[in-house]
């Protein structure tokens, strides 16, 4: 019963045509997930000021200091501990959507996430605010797989390229947003704290906004469907359908004949059966790879500038304009999201990314390493809105956000010692080093998506055939 009430809903939603009750969820998802990118990019941003602070001096880094013989800069255990408690987050917790429903999750690890946050930035040594940043982690990363989820199920399936798009639009308007605050608050000390807390406390805001954001947004039918609660799944996909049907003046045409999902116990072990051993692999390659271009450079670029003679205070200035482009990268992605195969975006933004930053290890004019960082945040952006919605296409409802969940996770985890490893080789090789290193990763990125199946208009149930 709950396959074939979820492939009634599939069918209603797919014939919705474009309107403004459908992208109104679309919106409002992605402004929780601004709190998330705010967090997590951050990282590079107040870089320079908590180095400053002394905050990651062996002596106070406790146990974080047995890391001082890989020659890595004390700031590297930090981004180490974010992605660490995203792995976990993700890994150990990516379940819970599946299990508790989309709607729950979305509200409550942001919330989790935003005391962590906020009481990491009242933290005087190296060791607490990498025990609570690894904590604050673990939400974000438990948000970051639940929203994937959640956007993929709402949407009729010719609009969810344009949808990932819309949304890291929006989640990405929040590095600039912070890039900004990190060079204006530079060696000032508003309200009497140093300006990375400040930075790091407007974050939390996002605490005050989540409860007016999630009473407008309906848990995922689908998901309702698959767990026997067909009377509210059918309650809330009427409701949209009158609504998009009184907005566009029309009466909605009948759904089509959809397939439904193959019967399955939602297991864990499911992703790594036959349908779905081959995606998994790639998957989690690939995320192992990409993430070393895509945070490599965004949570390090303050650091590689000055490492291509840039002073710190003109570095802060340089990332904020290059942090500018971050939106740009999906907002020109809503002209071609749903017209080019995923899997072609995906591909190309890795091979540019590869490319860009071969040249910018070579740079040294400021003004050419403006543009060449710009370039390259424009590519990580487009390859970045097309995988998360790539992978969570591939996998059916019932194991959807676990499967994101463990795949994404390896994302993490490469993250935590790429941020080490960059630490080492900016110290012993410099940037070019660094650049040798994330183009090289960009190449098996490109090999493992070249390996996977096709999305592009194809609905959920069909694809995880």
């Amino acid at each position: 019963m709950s396959t074939q009430k979820s492939a009634e809903i599939a069918a209603r939603f797919d014939r919705l045509p474009p309107s403004r009750t459908i992208w109104t969820m679309v919106v409002l998802i992605s402004l929780g997930g601004v709190f998330e990118f705010y967090d997590l990019f951050f990282t590079g941003y107040v870089a320079p000021g908590m180095v400053q602070s002394g905050l990651f001096k062996p002596e106070s880094l406790g146990f974080f200091a047995a890391l001082a013989p890989l020659a890595v800069a004390g700031f590297g255990t930090f981004v180490f501990s974010t992605f660490a408690g995203l792995w976990i987050g993700a890994l150990v917790f990516g379940f819970v959507a599946d299990r508790f429903g989309r709607r729950f999750i979305f509200t409550w690890s942001l919330v989790w996430y935003v005391v962590c946050t906020a009481i990491m930035a009242f933290q005087d040594s190296g060791l607490t605010i990498n025990l609570w940043r690894f904590a604050a982690g673990i939400g974000i990363g438990v948000e970051l797989v639940t929203i994937d989820s959640y956007i993929s199920e709402l949407i009729p399936s010719r609009e969810r390229g344009r949808a990932y798009a819309v949304n890291q639009l929006i989640t990405f308007s929040a590095v600039p947003v912070v890039a900004f605050l990190a060079y204006i608050l530079k060696d000032t000390k508003p309200f009497g704290l140093e300006y990375w807390r400040v930075v790091i406390l407007i974050g939390t805001l996002g605490a005050i906004l989540v409860w007016i954001i999630r009473r407008n947004i309906p848990e995922s039918p689908r998901w309702l469907a698959r767990h026997g609660r067909a009377d509210e799944a059918e309650r809330i996909v009427a409701d949209l359908e009158r609504r998009v049907a009184a907005e566009n003046g029309i009466t909605l045409p009948a759904p089509e004949r959809a397939a439904a999902e193959m019967e399955g116990r939602g297991s864990f072990r499911e992703i790594f059966g036959p349908l779905y051993l081959k995606r998994t692999i790639i998957l989690s390659i690939f995320n192992m790879a990409q993430v070393i271009g895509f945070y490599g450079f965004a949570a390090w670029v303050p650091t590689l500038l000055i490492h291509r003679g840039v002073h710190v205070t003109a570095s802060l200035e340089y990332a904020f304009i290059i942090a500018i482009a971050n939106p740009f990268g999906p907002l020109l992605g809503t002209f071609f999201a749903d017209k080019l195969e995923r899997k072609t975006q995906i591909c190309g933004g890795l091979l540019v990314m590869g490319i860009v930053i071969a040249l910018f290890a070579r740079a040294s004019d400021p003004a050419v390493l403006i543009v060449l960082g710009v370039l390259f945040t424009l590519a990580s952006n487009v390859m970045s809105y097309a995988y998360h919605g790539y992978q969570a296409e591939l996998y059916p409802t019932r194991v959807r956000a676990r499967a994101v969940g463990f795949v994404y996770s390896w994302s993490r985890i490469a993250a935590a010692f790429a941020g080490l490893a960059i630490g080492i080789l900016l110290h012993s090789y410099g940037v070019p080093g660094v650049a040798v290193f994330i183009a090289a990763s960009m190449l098996v990125g490109i090999c493992m998506i070249l390996l996977g199946p096709s999305t592009k208009g194809r609905m959920l149930e069909a694809i995880s055939h």
